[in-house]
């Protein structure tokens, strides 16, 4: 088992290699977009070392076929436009909440009231937010 210094440096050396203008984050708002995401948000976790990825990017759906659609619509564009799968994604059952994680950057479709109670931009909220229009 490496050392968590080990980890921790192989983790920065990542870093620097994806940005808002990488292929796969533009992938992900166009997706959104087409399938008209709501209150896009993407939080840059970059310089906070507890990050499990370097990016979050949320948004909300007025429903819960709205919340597959997104998800449908990220997976499918990412793969054709970035030959990426998701490492992968928790949530098509019960569809309040699907989360599909690339690894460097995690998507989270939230129906709007679970994004209200859970309040994702508010737990980390040391990051740099950036919000895109619909």
């Amino acid at each position: 088992m490496a050392p968590l210094t080990v980890l921790a440096e192989r983790k920065k050396s990542s870093v620097a290699k994806l940005n808002r203008n990488s292929k796969i984050f533009k992938a992900i708002i166009k997706a959104i977009r087409e399938k008209k995401g709501e209150n896009i948000v993407a939080l840059d976790l970059r310089k906070i070392p507890e990050a499990v990825s370097d990016f979050f990017v949320i948004c909300d759906a007025t429903s819960t076929t709205q919340v597959k659609a997104i998800s449908d619509s990220v997976e499918y564009t990412v793969k054709n436009e970035c030959g990426e799968t998701p490492y992968k994604h928790e949530g098509h059952q019960a569809r309040q909440w699907i989360l599909i994680d690339y690894v460097n950057i995690v998507v989270h479709i939230m129906h709007a009231e679970t994004r209200k109670f859970y309040k994702l931009e508010e737990m980390w909220s040391d990051a740099e937010l950036e919000e895109f229009e619909n």
